[in-house]
């Protein structure tokens, strides 16, 4: 079918769907962040194509971020006898074809699901974490942090309709910081934000130029950067919080990396007060939000979104918001899944465990920097 080892976009276009197999070959985490519609996974195709092991009833159409991988990984596929191609310019190139499809009606759907179909998952979710945690008040003034991605985009969607309830009197920002994205990045982050009715704040800085040369745990750095970032735009817009869209399953698997990979016992905390700028707070309002039922709204409404987008990998992967390595989390992310296999309540046991701390039989903890151990008052 392929005679050449790369097809366009628009090749693509004339052919029928049920003719090849779409195959996003970006890490996990990116194809569950988004894809191009119809889109599947083979983990290990190299191997397997290899071993001969692939169906080979339709031939292969391969994408990574921007169509360098796939090359690779086709013409490896087209040596092992299997007819197959890669994607020019890959899923940045499809973004760029969707960037021209704005429909008018998007804010407006969007909001009717979060208010229907997902209300229960969303913004009741959102709610509970703001009553439980005493995360808002009255009179406060909230930078929304977006960085571009469905969980930070669906926050400001949720912030919304929290203020249209005008239950008491709260402002908001929505702030955007370009710390060098790529110009296709920028565009889809303004593009989402126009669509979805967001009327966000961008400002801008060379992080990651910055953290581009640094080679010891540049994640770590880049997310403590941006994080000093919006503390100081916002404090400077007049804000005394900004808001971080991270979710239930970020707080679960960060108990659970630092036990694994940290030997500490810690939790991702609903609210922080700043240490270096003095009566500014950081939220988490989406702390009971499942990622399954942000993926899910998602879908539903059709939206991308972007990742980190920096300059370490051709997949735009490589970190998060919390500075922890995507290769970290995924492997977390699997563990569980195994785990709830067997036991169907490991998320939410994982989750109440910081809850339930029992410090008679605790060997030691820490306290404001101060370790206590049990054999301090043992005798006594």
């Amino acid at each position: 079918m392929f005679d050449t080892e790369e097809i366009s976009m628009g090749q693509l276009a004339d052919l029928h769907p049920s003719t090849y197999r779409l195959i996003d070959i970006r890490d996990e985490i990116s194809f569950q962040y988004g894809t191009i519609p119809g889109a599947e996974q083979i983990p290990d195709i190299i191997k397997k194509a290899k071993e001969g092991s692939l169906n080979r009833d339709l031939p292969f159409v391969l994408f990574c971020m921007h169509g360098r991988q796939s090359v690779e990984i086709a013409e490896i596929l087209r040596q092992e006898g299997y007819d197959a191609a890669s994607l020019s310019g890959g899923y940045a190139e499809w973004l760029k074809a969707d960037l021209g499809k704005v429909d008018e009606s998007k804010q407006e759907e969007v909001e009717l699901s979060i208010r229907k179909k997902f209300h229960k998952e969303l913004f009741s979710n959102f709610a509970k974490a703001i009553n439980a945690y005493d995360l808002l008040k009255p009179g406060d003034r909230v930078a929304v942090c977006i960085s571009g991605g469905k969980d930070s985009m669906l926050m400001a969607k949720l912030f919304q309709e929290l203020k249209r309830h005008r239950k008491f009197e709260f402002e908001l920002t929505f702030l955007v910081m370009d710390p060098g994205y790529s110009e296709l990045n920028r565009m889809v982050i303004e593009r989402n934000a126009k669509m979805l009715g967001v009327p966000i704040t961008v400002f801008e800085s060379d992080i990651f130029d910055v953290v581009d040369g640094i080679d010891k745990s540049p994640c770590y750095l880049c997310a403590r950067m941006r994080r000093g970032h919006l503390y100081s735009k916002a404090k400077e817009l007049g804000c005394n919080k900004i808001a971080l869209g991270h979710h239930y399953d970020d707080v679960i698997e960060t108990i659970l990396m630092g036990m694994i990979y940290g030997g500490q016992v810690q939790t991702m905390m609903p609210k922080l007060h700043s240490t270096n700028f003095e009566g500014m707070e950081l939220i988490r309002p989406m702390y009971f939000i499942r990622e399954e039922d942000i993926m899910r709204w998602r879908d539903y409404n059709g939206l991308h979104f972007i990742q980190c987008a920096c300059h370490f990998t051709d997949t735009c992967s490589s970190c998060r918001d919390d500075g922890v390595s995507v290769s970290m989390r995924m492997e977390t992310k699997k563990l569980i899944a195994k785990l709830k296999e067997h036991n169907p309540y490991v998320e939410s046991n994982i989750f109440h465990s910081v809850e339930n701390v029992n410090l008679s039989t605790v060997i030691a903890y820490k306290k404001d920097g101060v370790v206590h151990r049990f054999t301090d008052d043992y005798d006594k």
